[in-house]
């Protein structure tokens, strides 16, 4: 084994990319493009000979939902065939391989929230794919654990909390859908579950029920317009006037790609094998609200 970063990082401009590398320090290194790029897969191979790795995550995937609805192929690409060929290699390797997922490869009429057990049934391009690259990744990779995760926000690039806080600031009414229910997860509280699972991992040997798919999201459900109110509650603790938020419906904002109504992620089954559990999705906002604004006044 080499001197290098145990931790190999896909994705290297993303939230979670961006969180992993803060909170895992000199264990990760996060690498893109051009010397990753899912469009030229097989430069994983050269990736894990240079940094001999003991973990994979995947952090890289298609992420613009609408867009996926015309541009199929690189969706398919992003997130069903390169993670595919990825895990393939790192199978051949030996290397424990950890994937993203998303709350989109159910279509949100279940009305409880979901378990790692209920049939998948996507109605995106974007939730197929994602579902596709599950099933792809699992069937090369035995040693493979899946993250199902949601509404993923954070200090870092572009995301729902920090566009409510930047129109926030600049509009005196804002209208925030409010018929969708979900998970908001901290980009940080994800890096410190993926993180803690690695260290499980390592001081074990590897068991069967470590591998497969499990959901991790924060604590505690909300709409859009629950999200939008908390973190404009917050953000007035920092000095910034709050708007007045409209609840809407999500037929008064129509978009390409249908959202799921209700995709509450049950996170039973990673607590009962990992012993982890995410905080209260409100406690993170604030934390992730007050680095913003820290970040403005640094």
């Amino acid at each position: 084994m080499s001197s290098a970063p145990s931790i190999l990082v896909l994705g290297r401009q993303g939230q979670l990319a961006t969180s992993l590398q803060r909170l895992g320090g000199q264990n990760v290194i996060a690498v893109g493009r051009p010397e990753f790029d899912f469009a030229n897969p097989e430069t994983i191979s050269d990736l894990l000979k240079q940094y001999q790795p003991e973990f994979v995550v995947n952090a890289a995937a298609w992420t613009a939902v609408d867009l996926a609805e015309t541009e199929i192929e690189g969706a398919k690409q992003g997130n069903h065939l390169g993670p595919a060929y990825v895990a393939e290699k790192c199978a051949l390797q030996h290397i424990p391989f950890i994937h993203i997922s998303t709350d989109y490869v159910f279509n949100g009429r279940k009305g409880h929230p979901y378990t790692e057990d209920d049939h998948v049934t996507p109605e995106t391009v974007y939730g197929q794919t994602k579902a596709d690259g599950e099933k792809a990744v699992l069937s090369v990779h035995p040693q493979s654990i899946i993250l199902r995760t949601s509404w993923v926000y954070s200090p870092y690039g572009r995301n729902f909390v920090r566009t409510m806080i930047n129109a926030g600031a600049k509009n005196p009414v804002l209208k925030v859908v409010n018929d969708q229910k979900g998970n908001p997860t901290s980009s940080d509280d994800l890096a410190y579950i993926i993180l803690a699972i690695i260290d499980k991992v390592r001081q074990t040997t590897w068991m069967d029920h470590y591998h497969g798919i499990f959901h991790a999201s924060g604590q505690g459900e909300a709409t859009w317009f629950d999200l939008a109110n908390t973190t404009l509650e917050e953000a007035a603790l920092h000095g910034q006037a709050k708007p007045d938020i409209r609840p809407v419906s999500t037929l008064d904002w129509p978009t390409p790609a249908k959202r799921p109504a209700d995709s509450r992620l049950d996170t039973t089954k990673l607590t009962q094998v990992f012993g982890l559990r995410f905080p209260l999705w409100r406690e993170s906002v604030a934390k992730t609200v007050q680095q913003i604004f820290s970040s403005q006044r640094g």
